[in-house]
């Protein structure tokens, strides 16, 4: 039987979100294991087994690929120790450290999140992103005019800048795409999906749609191969 999340799990959720402190999580955590975390690392394990054919290099144990509850509170103004969703980023093999091209889906108390790209690219990878632009751009334009593709999912707005990065000429055929700062797609569907027996085919088939975008994204980032010694 396919995984989904129980009615119960979307009430603790709207619960976390008007209660972000330890005095309401503490007592509440065994609902936490039960209803949200065991269904996600078994929902993650599902979706694993769809990706194998299109994006083995992403597959990696579930307790990788979910992401933690608890924020990371010491260098923000923000305390609130937990996050209100719990999420999932399928990173690619090798990129599991960085901002590379990767698959993401988060269920919050108002919805279901299914996203695909980079997101925060360090400084470096920016750059080589770009760069790749300047001479790939029309195989990004086709990637992204997929008529299923676009019909499941929405592009990024690309948090753009207002002018060309230095080193780049503002007139060429790629700047709108080189004036991003992020690349990807995302869908968000009702939370009532995530209470239903097809959430893993609905996020796995947009996973797929989305897996030539990653490639592509990732092309310029593989790790160089390292020239022998002799």
């Amino acid at each position: 039987m396919s995984v989904h999340f129980s009615p119960e799990a979307l009430k603790f959720l709207t619960g976390l979100k008007r209660h972000n402190d330890r005095a309401w999580f503490d007592p509440r955590k065994p609902i936490y294991e039960r209803e949200l975390k065991a269904p996600m690392l078994a929902l993650i394990a599902e979706i694993n087994e769809h990706m194998l054919p299109f994006a083995p290099d992403h597959v990696r144990p579930p307790q990788k690929i979910m992401m933690r509850i608890y924020r990371d509170i010491r260098f923000s103004k923000d305390k609130r120790p937990y996050k209100h969703q719990v999420a999932a980023w399928w990173a690619k093999d090798g990129l599991e450290k960085t901002s590379g091209g990767g698959f993401y889906f988060h269920l919050s108390s108002t919805e279901v999140t299914i996203a695909a790209g980079v997101y925060m690219p360090e400084r470096e990878q920016l750059l080589a992103i770009r760069r790749h632009l300047l001479d790939h751009h029309q195989e990004l334009r086709r990637i992204l005019a997929n008529k299923k593709l676009k019909a499941a999912m929405n592009e990024f707005d690309g948090l753009k800048l207002t002018r060309a990065p230095k080193g780049f000429p503002a007139d060429h055929p790629a700047i709108d795409l080189i004036l991003h700062r992020q690349w990807g797609i995302s869908a968000t569907l009702p939370t009532a999906r995530a209470t239903l027996p097809t959430l893993a085919k609905d996020i796995a088939t947009r996973f797929k749609l989305a897996s030539p975008l990653i490639e592509f994204l990732n092309t310029p980032l593989r790790p160089k191969p390292r020239k022998p010694l002799f």
